[in-house]
């Protein structure tokens, strides 16, 4: 199976042990670490326990603890201590700890930091001065035979104080969003507090580490060392996040190779990496800031995410923690001495870490329940101590013996955490206008175009075509969603080129994005990014063009052009074809029939008609027309027509669906801060009541939509009747998900198409 120079790497001894090749024990070590650790990992999860804890005391397990006190020659077989070949799984594990820090900085979020406040900068400087003053306190009268050299105890300090003082994110969060925290404005700012240690912790391991490099704690390189981790940081949340999110949205835009984007994100990591390992600080704080940058990437889309984590989370999280519980030898706890020290140890780190985080929520005005709360969900070390304590052992720092006792400390501390934080968390009641704000976000969290994050915009330079830019503005605006303009040349799908350029839609989605930003900024009191915009020319539209625009990952197709409609009403083949290379949701701009090609002005009092009728599609309609709607002031009529009481159904549920629906819109109105009149009808045809309405006054009709069967771009006889009838703007909103799930169900048409 090996080649000769890798069998040459084969250690002695073992050539004819487990398939008598080095690369038979890296198998069957990865293996074994896979199986016990996932296996621990899904029963520790079961209990309520985080899953890595599971994984750490898998490998606990299978070093000298058990495995190796029951059967030391099966152990020393799979897990050998020749350096070549205990290199071989030391190097997936020591990537391990990159990828891990990565994806910890791809979920650290310093938008919640800055929403949050005060409060949490004190409980985090509280809640690691304390511990680590602690920590560094004792390190300096711990026997010498804990110290592989008793005269750097001042690094070991350093590295000891980082252990006791960093909560762990991870496992904070997983707590509090089990208990429905998130949104809580206490489970914020437990969150963020953890996010600000962890990287207070992580600059102080960078420093410490350039201290380590130098030998002794010396003042000129100390100043040079902090001086170039500060210029490092400035440099990656300036020119360094641009630099990031460019080479992000150009290789998702130019690679047609299989995870393109992610292989960029690891060279990103692996170049900061280098960056901070050349400036003499170590690796884990330039994979720690890559991962902050590339979560914050405004094209990083959940899917390209949760494939990352898919493999960091099966692979590398195991065998790390795995082997970092293999480096644990829990039998020396044996020795009544070391016991009583990690005894000791243990409490330090649990008082020291609740006290200061205690301490910092009294300061900020929390109540004792709270700051109860607070210390308790702090007091979880976990992944971060071990990597901490891992770094440690492997610079010679910590010995073995203080390194066992880290980690028994780190998992006590975190398996006694949840319990507490559940316990100190079910105290706590909710207030009225914080379960105002929750419930609003948990209405986002339903929301269509809150979920959007990427526009693709298909336009002409006609009325109907600025329109839909304007529109597109408004839609993207209110979050800096990158928008990519296609502009086509003359005022047809295929027609003849002109010279005009897309200037004046470029200026339309500025209009519209500014007005949005500037009207989320005044309601949530937040920082709106500028929309990044991209426009391209183009001579015609088909749908190759369509579909290899497409490719790069969009939420939402907008198109607005002329003469999309046949004189008998129906879609010209052109547009069929252009909505054939689009798989994503669908939003078509089209004039009425009778408007005579003019097109609105969206001002406060003007009144946009929203046809519902309980399906999701119509729901998404209507949270787009109140999207259009908030920055302009203007008012939403959401009108309810009950095909379930024309065909007989029984009145008192179909009441109740009603009423649920007008609701459920009603709330969503109230989030977006527009003023919505309701209505419900019985007594008439879909396409005759959205018509009445429109003509008394609407000045634009937003209508979900479901594609029917067949080869023609068709949305069933409503939609075609509305658009036949109506005298202003018909916009038709269509999600390709549910387009084709509910093409399959034959029944009466649905009103919103």
């Amino acid at each position: 199976m090996a080649s000769g120079p890798l069998l040459a790497a084969q250690p002695t001894g073992h050539s004819s042990g487990l398939g008598g090749s080095a690369e038979g024990i890296f198998i069957a070590e990865i293996v074994l670490l896979l199986i016990v650790g996932r296996g621990l990992g899904e029963i520790f999860q079961r209990f309520g326990q985080p899953a890595i804890m599971g994984q750490l005391i898998g490998g606990i397990l299978l070093g000298p603890s058990l495995f190796g006190w029951l059967l030391p020659s099966a152990q020393h077989l799979i897990f050998p201590t020749e350096p070549a070949q205990k290199s071989m799984i030391d190097a997936v594990s020591q990537l391990g700890i990159l990828l891990l820090l990565l994806l910890t900085g791809m979920e650290t979020d310093l938008r919640l930091v800055r929403r949050v406040g005060a409060a949490c900068f004190s409980i985090s400087i509280t809640g690691v001065i304390v511990p680590f003053a602690c920590g560094f306190a004792l390190a300096q009268v711990l026997p010498d035979s804990l110290l592989p050299d008793p005269t750097q105890r001042i690094v070991a300090g350093l590295f000891l104080g980082t252990a006791l003082s960093i909560s762990s994110v991870k496992i904070v969060a997983m707590v509090v969003r089990e208990m429905n925290f998130m949104r809580r404005n206490l489970g914020q700012v437990i969150i963020s507090s953890a996010i600000i240690e962890d990287t207070i912790g992580w600059l102080i391991i960078a420093i410490t580490f350039g201290i380590a490099t130098n030998g002794s704690l010396q003042v000129l390189p100390l100043i040079t060392t902090v001086a170039e981790v500060a210029l490092f940081m400035v440099f990656s949340f300036t020119l360094g996040r641009r630099l990031v999110f460019t080479l992000i949205r150009w290789t998702n835009d130019t690679f047609r190779s299989e995870y393109a984007v992610i292989t960029v994100i690891l060279i990103i990591m692996g170049v900061m990496a280098l960056t901070t390992n050349m400036i003499g600080v170590h690796t884990v704080l330039g994979a720690f800031v890559a991962g902050i940058l590339i979560g914050e990437s405004p094209i990083l889309s959940d899917h390209i995410e949760g494939q990352l984590r898919g493999v960091i989370t099966a692979l590398f999280m195991p065998i790390f923690f795995g082997m970092a519980g293999l480096s644990a030898d829990l039998t020396v706890l044996a020795d009544p001495t070391l016991a009583m020290l990690t005894v000791a140890l243990v409490l330090i780190a649990s008082i020291g870490k609740f006290g200061g985080a205690f301490i910092g929520g009294r300061f900020a005005g929390m109540s004792l329940k709270e700051a109860t709360a607070v210390g308790s969900a702090m007091n979880a070390r976990g992944s971060t101590e071990v990597i901490v304590a891992s770094i440690g052992l492997s610079m010679n720092i910590l010995s073995h013996n203080l390194f066992t006792m880290i980690v028994t400390m780190a998992v006590i501390t975190t398996l006694v955490m949840p319990p507490m934080l559940r316990w100190a968390l079910g105290r706590l009641p909710i207030g009225s206008d914080e379960k105002q704000r929750v419930d609003r976000e948990l209405l986002d969290e339903r929301g269509f175009v809150s979920k959007l994050e990427r526009l693709l915009l298909l336009v002409d330079d006609s009325s109907v075509g600025k329109f839909t830019a304007y529109l597109a503005g408004l839609v993207g605006g209110g979050s800096g969603m990158p928008t990519t303009l296609l502009h086509l040349k003359g005022g047809h799908i295929a027609g003849p080129a002109s010279d005009k350029g897309p200037d004046q839609a470029l200026k339309e989605v500025k209009k519209g994005a500014e007005k949005s930003a500037r009207a989320v900024s005044k309601a949530e009191d937040t920082s709106v990014e500028k929309v990044h915009l991209t426009a391209r020319t183009k001579s015609e539209a088909t749908a190759e063009t369509i579909a290899e625009e497409a490719r790069k990952g969009y939420g939402l197709l907008l198109i607005g052009l002329e003469n999309t409609l046949t004189q008998k009403g129906s879609f010209t083949p052109a547009l069929n074809d252009i909505t054939k290379g689009f798989d994503g949701p669908l939003c078509l701009v089209l004039n009425g029939a009778k408007s005579a090609g003019k097109m609105p002005i969206l001002r406060p009092g003007t009144s946009i008609l929203v046809p519902v009728n309980g399906t999701e599609v119509s729901r998404r309609a209507a949270d787009l027309a109140l999207a259009l709607a908030r920055p302009n002031r203007a008012r939403v009529k959401v009108l309810y027509v009950s095909q379930a009481r024309q065909a007989g159904s029984s009145t008192s549920v179909s009441h109740r669906r009603e009423e649920a629906m007008l609701k459920d819109i009603a709330d969503l109105a109230d989030r977006y801060g527009v003023q919505v009149d309701t209505a419900i009808r019985t007594r008439a045809t879909p396409d005759r009541a959205i018509v009445r309405e429109v003509t008394k006054g609407a000045v634009m009709v937003v209508m979900g939509v479901t594609q029917r069967p067949g080869e023609e771009l068709f949305f069933g006889d409503t939609a075609t009747a509305v658009l036949a009838a109506s005298n202003c703007p018909v916009v038709l909103l269509a999600s390709e998900r549910i387009r084709r799930a509910e093409a399959k169900v034959e029944g009466a048409e649905e009103i919103s198409g």
